[in-house]
């Protein structure tokens, strides 16, 4: 397994009836943060993610990305075992490839914030979890104070689709505080412990101010 990530709906049942806890929900620690909204293409070669795949594909369910604080995303002899946030984001498979035999390269998509308990290890290595699902973020307009990183995010987005680089799924949501948040936060070359603390934040406006600080620090927004 490998993976390259940029960086609400579904939780593994229907997808319009959305459960408040999943039991038992497998795991994929990434040296990533996945915000909801957030697309994370991965490469997956591992038996354990493997099957796990497929269990997601048959199933119509989504799985766990958490952080890694220790450990490789790779399971190698003698590595150091795995340790991970205790919270993450669900995500849902979009699109799946299998360019040849054992390797399937997937196109994913963050959705619900949960917090994780009991966490254990079956014995082919793969995580699972109980999880009960953290409130999906309010839907708030920027407001005038944070126009300006509003519009910035939209030329970033345009530029980076001119490079061929997909960061969302659809149009921009330029009006929702917490979605232009999270994209800014998988934009910005944060930390992945800051990256972690702001997905968990509850309030999307707090988010999105502690974003703006970041950028005009930065000399990104102006005025």
């Amino acid at each position: 397994m490998s993976a390259a990530g940029n960086g609400a709906d579904g939780a593994g049942g229907a997808p319009d009836t959305p459960a408040d806890t999943i039991a038992s929900l497998p795991l994929f620690p990434l040296q990533t943060v996945l915000y909801p909204g957030g697309l994370l293409p991965l490469k997956i070669f591992e038996a354990r993610y493997l099957d796990m795949v497929g269990e997601c594909l048959r199933t119509d369910a989504g799985f766990g990305v958490v952080c890694l604080r220790d450990g490789g995303e790779v399971r190698q002899r003698g590595a150091l075992p795995e340790q991970f946030e205790p919270a993450g984001v669900l995500a849902r498979v979009e699109d799946v490839d299998a360019p040849q035999p054992g390797i399937l390269l997937l196109r994913c998509r963050g959705t619900r914030r949960f917090s994780l308990e009991a966490p254990r290890q079956d014995s082919d290595g793969l995580w699972r979890a109980d999880v009960s699902f953290l409130p999906d973020d309010a839907v708030v307009p920027p407001g005038e104070e944070f126009q300006g990183t509003a519009q910035a995010l939209g030329r970033a987005l345009e530029a980076l689709q001119a490079e061929g680089v997909e960061l969302c799924d659809g149009a921009p949501r330029l009006d929702d505080a917490g979605w232009v948040a999270n994209r800014w936060c998988e934009l910005l070359p944060l930390p992945l412990s800051a990256r972690q603390k702001l997905m968990l934040l509850p309030d999307p406006l707090l988010r999105l101010r502690l974003v703006d600080d970041v950028l005009r620090q930065r000399g990104l927004v102006t005025g």
